[in-house]
């Protein structure tokens, strides 16, 4: 039972998936944003045989919405439109966090956008996305257990 999680941005979609337990999540590339990107994602959803998709939900510090929410929502009901499922997971920071990993340092000028590859990190933060989908789908099954 494969996941499939995504860190939607303007110019880069990052593209994560599940080991078949639904257990870990693995950073797996980019999709570059634009016409085909919708096709690329159904490509990869279906050659990985997800059940379903796990997109970031894109909320600021006060929980609202931000600009790219939108795009995200779009995105979202074109991949239902192809009969995927697809669920929002929050992402607060997920690109930041995606940077830590290969910058661990607590300066801000060592994460996002000093790090050259965009393309890891895009592919990671989706990893993070659906890892913290994961966790929190397991710890619900030991909760009713």
């Amino acid at each position: 039972m494969k996941y499939l999680g995504i860190d939607y941005g303007t110019r880069r979609i990052g593209v994560a998936v599940s080991d078949e337990s639904a257990t870990l999540a693995f950073p797996l590339g980019v999709v570059a944003a634009g016409t085909t990107a919708l096709k690329e994602v159904c490509d990869i959803a279906k050659e990985n045989a997800v059940v379903g998709v796990v997109m970031g939900e894109s909320k600021n510090y006060g929980g609202e919405a931000n600009p790219v929410m939108k795009e995200v929502e779009k995105f979202k009901e074109a991949l239902e439109a192809e009969g995927l499922n697809v669920m929002y997971e929050p992402e607060f920071m997920s690109s930041m966090a995606a940077a830590r990993q290969f910058a661990p340092s607590e300066s801000r000028e060592d994460g996002r956008k000093k790090n050259p590859n965009q393309e890891l990190l895009d592919a990671s933060a989706a990893a993070l996305i659906l890892q913290n989908f994961l966790d929190r789908n397991r710890k619900r099954e030991f909760e009713v257990e």
